[in-house]
């Protein structure tokens, strides 16, 4: 039996009969299968995303292996799969950096980290060769380093002793000021004042120095500080050259009730013993300054005192002022306790309770351990200004003691009267002689601490703060205003362009820039 049934989607169903089978007659065209939108856009998102990162880590993993595998195919699978490859790389790198550590460095000419990257990738270098040549690049940098700190010290050391051209133009104008000015010429001190210059009721402070503006500094600053001005006076000691600018500065300037005596060497009339000793002084000097000179190398500038050392070198280790300090007693026979002063320092507070202080019976009053507190302060111990490597001072000092500070000391003549210390510090002086002049650095200060030793009394280290030319100084303000004396001690003078302007602007408080000559010559405020 046969039926025939026309429906939607089936043509013909055919029933059989014996009920073997049934069959369905189906489109002839088999309807294909469709995938949605919506599912393919982020299917290929997700493969552009990946496939990069893909092919980036396997060209990573083919470059590292190239040292480390026979085969790179071999070492890509098992990183590849485990994620060890951090470790191992981590192995490679320090390997390569140990053995370009010990090992030589051939000189290449790769100046930056560009180049370097751009060497390494076009011709394919492995970690060894880049930890070679990372290191000759580093080598390179740290050799232009330490040649650019030379040069930085020895431009700050010419630049710290040149004479700046306005200061050259202040001695000019005052020179002629004297030849032309009755008033330049007149008597210092005025003759009714001549009395105190020997009366020890007074206060007698000592400056030996050719520097017009920065004595007038010194003596501005202490008399606008002192609580009675009028029991001052001045004794400033110069060359001959600078003698007359020095004498018409003082002698135009009028200075309330102080007195101001200025002299010149040449108006000394010493002994043939005292101009002997004096001669071979600054002989000895000069043969240790010439020594130390010939004797600089690449070495000493490796140090970390080595500005210091060139500063030891400058030309004013040879000025016959800052030696004579030796010869106080001599310079000054009819006084007996005086305040020495160098001319780079500023006066803040009163300072006459200094001369009334007991010395214990000792020769000079200085600080010893400044602002640093209990340690010395850097470069102020005997290391650094001794030889120690000389078995004469190594026997007889100790170079881990303070140094006392120069600049702002007190002097009991008459008690240096009693002592041997010009004889001692002449007695060294012929012994460095005759140790080949590598007893001690260059300086003032160095047989200054030998001359001096066990008489010098420490005095609070608030009356003296110093080390304000120094680039590495960093003093407290509180520090230096508290402070009744600070010292520019170091290359950077308050006068020069490289002075620093943050302390500059203390001594520029007693340059009186509306004086006419220092306004005609331009001097910096």
């Amino acid at each position: 039996m046969k039926f025939y049934i026309s429906t939607t989607g089936i043509k013909r169903v055919t029933i059989s009969s014996s009920g073997s089978a049934v069959k369905g007659s189906l489109p002839t065209a088999t309807a294909s299968r469709r995938i949605p939108s919506r599912t393919v856009l982020p299917v290929v998102l997700v493969l552009g995303i990946a496939l990069p990162f893909l092919f980036v880590r396997i060209a990573f993993l083919v470059l590292e292996s190239a040292a480390a595998c026979s085969s790179p195919l071999d070492c890509i699978g098992w990183r590849f799969f485990t994620g060890d490859d951090a470790s191992m790389l981590r192995e490679e790198l320090t390997g390569a950096l140990v053995e370009a550590t010990t090992g030589n460095v051939n000189e290449e000419q790769i100046e930056s980290f560009n180049e370097l990257v751009k060497d390494m990738t076009s011709k394919g270098h492995d970690i060894k060769a880049f930890a070679f040549k990372t290191k000759a690049m580093l080598l390179r940098m740290e050799h232009k380093v330490q040649s650019a700190r030379q040069r930085e010290s020895i431009f700050w050391h010419l630049a710290s002793h040149g004479v700046p051209k306005s200061l050259h133009c202040l001695c000019l104008k005052l020179a002629e000021e004297y030849a032309v000015n009755s008033m330049a010429r007149s008597l210092l001190p005025p003759p009714e004042y001549v009395s105190r210059l020997a009366d020890p009721s007074f206060l007698h402070l000592v400056l030996l120095t050719d520097n017009v503006l920065a004595a007038s500094v010194v003596v501005s600053s202490t008399i606008q500080n002192s609580a009675n001005p009028g029991k001052l006076v001045f004794h400033i000691v110069t060359d001959k050259k600078t003698y007359t600018p020095m004498h018409a500065w003082f002698a135009i300037n009028s200075l309330k009730s102080a007195v101001v005596e200025v002299k010149g060497l040449h108006q000394y009339d010493w002994s043939q013993e005292v101009n002997v000793g004096v001669k071979q002084m600054l002989e000895i000097h000069r043969l240790i300054w010439k020594h130390n000179y010939n004797n600089l190398n690449d070495e000493d500038f490796e140090y970390k005192g080595h500005k210091r050392y060139l500063e030891a070198l400058s030309p004013s280790s040879l000025s016959l002022l800052n030696h004579l300090r030796i010869y106080i007693p001599e310079l000054f026979p009819d006084l007996n306790k005086i305040l020495f002063l160098d001319d780079d320092i500023v006066v803040q507070h009163d300072i006459a309770s200094l001369l009334e202080l007991d010395l214990k019976g000792k020769v000079v009053g200085a600080v010893v351990n400044s602002w640093c507190g209990d340690g010395c302060c850097p470069g102020r111990k005997y290391r650094d200004y001794l030889n120690f490597s000389h078995p004469i001072i190594s026997s007889n000092f100790d170079h881990d003691r303070c140094a006392w500070l120069y600049g702002m000391n007190i002097f009991d003549i008459e008690a240096w009267r009693r002592t041997n210390i010009t004889a001692t510090y002449h007695q060294w002086l012929e012994l460095s002689l005759k140790s080949g002049l590598a007893l001690w650095h260059p300086g003032v200060l160095p047989p200054s601490l030998i001359a001096f030793e066990g008489h010098v009394h420490p005095i609070d280290p608030s009356w003296h703060v110093a080390g304000l030319g120094y680039q590495s100084t960093e003093i407290h303000r509180e520090i230096l205003e508290d402070a009744a004396v600070i010292h520019f001690s170091g290359p950077a003078k308050p006068w020069l362009e490289i002075g620093f302007p943050e302390v500059r602007s203390i001594w520029n408080k007693y340059v009186s820039f509306s004086n006419k000559f220092i306004r005609e010559c331009r001097l910096m405020g």
